[in-house]
């Protein structure tokens, strides 16, 4: 951010932030989000930006027992423009440049033909991708149609990745939707992932669902299933073995809406995608 803070008032909400939007407070990031919220300490020019769901931040602003609360304000960047416009000091002037106009979104490059993906799904997706992504090709990783339809095919051709990855489903009812996966899929006993990571559907308009901050069931996988969200017993996304049944039901993880046109629905196709420069890492120390 560029300020140093006190550690007794807001150590512990920076932290919340950086591991609930990793994309936003992380060095280099700031020309790629477009805030929707910024948090002020009052009576200081100091400001936090937040493009997420307000309720978990009201409730940890709000609490009596927090200290640092009362230190600081939620206000909409309109608002912060309007106050900063009745100051004339040189630091409010470096603010508004700062934080004037939209973010401009590299549209991710596909290293391969997507049967799946067009260039308006990738400028809708760009704007959802974390700064970490952008500027880099992406690599196809696996595919239905070219790979057959395995999760254990599919958990094989990620094994050694250190990359998030992007999953895309095309069901029979011609709907497109998936995930960008803060990490590659594989078997594990427990939940793992970030909240990088988050839902899409384009049909018939484009939605994104984030995290919600309500529990980190993010990604888990064994060979019998790969599901993505949770809680309530319901997944947000789950496929089975064949990667030919599928399922999407609204969790917590993310408030979503049933991604297919139908709960319960087949696969069509399906492709996994990679940051290529990670990838051409993995492969050099292989």
């Amino acid at each position: 951010m560029g300020i140093a803070y006190s550690v007794g008032e807001v150590d512990h909400l920076y932290t919340f932030f950086v591991q609930w939007t990793p994309d936003i407070y992380t060095k280099g990031s700031k020309k790629h989000c477009q805030p929707h919220y910024l948090i002020k300490e009052k009576h200081q020019k100091h400001y936090l930006v937040v493009e997420k769901n307000m309720t978990v931040i009201n409730k940890l602003l709000s609490n009596p027992a927090d200290p640092a609360a009362k230190n600081w304000e939620i206000i909409t960047v309109k608002d912060s423009k309007r106050r900063r416009s009745l100051c004339n000091s040189e630091n409010s002037e470096a603010e508004e440049h700062e934080y004037h106009g939209e973010a401009e979104y590299v549209v991710p490059v596909l290293s391969d033909h997507s049967q799946l993906l067009e260039d308006h799904h990738l400028k809708r997706l760009a704007a959802h991708m974390p700064a970490r992504t952008q500027g880099y090709q992406w690599q196809l990783v696996y595919s239905t149609a070219v790979h057959g339809s395995s999760l254990k095919t599919l958990y094989r051709n990620m094994a050694g990745l250190d990359s998030p990855v992007l999953l895309v489903i095309k069901d029979m009812h011609k709907k497109v939707f998936g995930a960008f996966s803060s990490d590659p899929f594989r078997v594990s006993k427990y939940c793992y992932g970030t909240g990088e990571t988050f839902l899409f559907s384009f049909s018939p308009d484009f939605r994104a669902y984030r995290w919600t901050g309500e529990n980190s069931y993010f990604m888990s996988g064994n060979f019998e299933s790969l599901q993505i969200g949770g809680g309530g017993g319901r997944f947000a996304l789950w496929l089975d073995a064949d990667l030919y049944h599928g399922a999407s039901f609204s969790c917590p993880t993310f408030h979503n809406a049933p991604l297919s046109t139908q709960e319960d629905f087949i696969v069509q196709d399906l492709e996994v995608w990679t940051v290529q420069n990670c990838l051409e890492t993995f492969q050099k120390t292989r």
